[in-house]
């Protein structure tokens, strides 16, 4: 395929650091001549903030790891019950030590003027200060803190596009070669009738995020509404909610074991049905039973309970639903795979990827939050009140009642859990 004139442009930009309209420097950017970037001075402000968030650095750091020390010391971890305001003040502390660490190494770059460095420990310092900022948000609520950290995480952005303007141009390169790429693959996808199939002919479809996270998602929604047609036909109407997430017909349980079958048995998608059939068996007992041990175990919840059926393995499994895993797989490797791709290639290729990653982001956050919300469930269930702001949160927003009425299927018994 012919490179077009404007990546060629492009890349000679990031090689040599010449302006694109002829006006720049011929002599390569990272080689450590005069001309290099880390030559060209930073702003005096920049450098007195770099020499802030050393002092801040240096500081924080002894006196954070002594508190630390001091509490886990005096503290008998045995007596502690891991609840939501215990994990987030971990993940709290941890942040706040990680943050003091890179605002060392990111204000000592700043001020030695080493600027493509500091950008890129700008990048480091983001997520970080993101995450510091919700975990103060979680614990205590609205505060100056927020405002700081806010503050902080717009003077991260302007240093990261600032301090080493070249890396923008690498990562346009990056993206110019990606669309070439994406053209090759079109085209190799072109002779074989569909894009997204197994170019190395090993399998079926290409294990890649785009395919999974879009097989997640409709068999999650295909399960969930098989799973209550079942009950439905099983219980004379009775209709029962079978949801797995706080919002949405997603059932995750069916979202993993349909990414788990793609992947363990796209490439026996033209085999022999039975040698399908066992694998689907034991790929989707092995799951279930590690789905429904874990469940017990992080928070007390029993989804379901086969004891007493044939080849109940502790009742989080038995052999009617093995086969029943069996058969759903040869239905999906032979007869659902190919009319999923089908039906992922109806999504338009210039909004396939941004439209993926929006519904990923949407159902993380409705995953995450079901998991803190089953946590806080689980601990007013334990007798434990509510002692921070996101407990509090959760305890008006979704209550037991709310709880029970969204997940019919599950009861919580703490006795039942792992926690200390």
């Amino acid at each position: 395929m012919t490179v077009p004139p404007f990546m060629n442009q492009a890349a000679s930009v990031v090689s040599t650091g010449a302006d694109p309209n002829g006006n720049g420097r011929d002599q390569p950017c990272n080689d450590g001549s005069a001309e290099s970037i880390d030559e060209i001075r930073l702003p005096l402000l920049a450098k007195i903030y770099g020499a802030l968030c050393l002092a801040v650095g240096i500081v924080s750091f002894p006196l954070l790891a002594f508190t630390i020390v001091v509490v886990v010391r005096s503290v008998n971890v045995a007596d502690i019950t891991p609840t939501l305001t215990v994990i987030l003040t971990v993940v709290h502390a941890l942040t706040l030590v990680s943050g003091s660490v890179a605002l060392i190494v990111f204000g000592a770059l700043l001020l030695r003027n080493r600027r493509r460095h500091a950008a890129r420990w700008a990048y480091v310092l983001m997520p970080i200060t993101i995450l510091q900022g919700l975990s103060n948000l979680a614990l205590f609520g609205l505060g100056p803190e927020l405002l700081l950290q806010a503050v902080q995480l717009a003077l991260l952005i302007v240093i990261s596009v600032t301090a080493d303007p070249m890396l923008a141009l690498e990562r346009r390169e990056q993206h110019l070669l990606k669309r070439i790429e994406e053209q090759d693959e079109l085209a190799a996808a072109a002779k074989i009738g569909m894009v997204g199939r197994d170019l190395t002919g090993r399998g079926y479809i290409a294990l890649d995020f785009f395919n999974l996270f879009w097989v997640f998602v409709v068999a999650s929604v295909v399960g969930l509404g098989i799973e209550t047609v079942y009950h439905f036909a099983l219980y004379h109407g009775e209709l029962q909610d079978r949801a797995g997430l706080l919002y949405g017909p997603f059932s995750p349980i069916y979202g993993f074991g349909g990414v788990l079958l793609t992947v363990f048995l796209n490439r026996l998608w033209n085999r022999n049905p039975l040698l399908i059939f066992l694998c689907s068996a034991v790929i989707g007992g092995a799951f279930e039973y590690a789905t429904s041990w874990f469940m017990e175990v992080a928070f007390g919840v029993t989804a379901w309970d086969y004891t007493g059926q044939w080849l109940s393995i502790n009742g989080r499994t038995s052999g009617k639903y093995m086969i029943m895993w069996g058969l759903l797989g040869v239905v999906w490797v032979r007869w659902c795979l190919p009319r999923l791709l089908k039906l992922i290639n109806r999504i338009p290729w210039q909004w396939r990827y941004s439209l993926t990653v929006a519904c990923f982001v949407l159902l993380f956050v409705d995953g995450t939050m079901t998991l803190m919300s089953l946590d806080c469930w689980y601990s007013r269930v334990s007798g434990l009140s509510p002692d921070s702001p996101i407990e509090m949160f959760f305890a008006n927003h979704y209550d037991d009642a709310y709880m029970q009425h969204r997940f019919q299927t599950m009861t919580i018994d703490p006795s039942r859990t792992g926690r200390v």
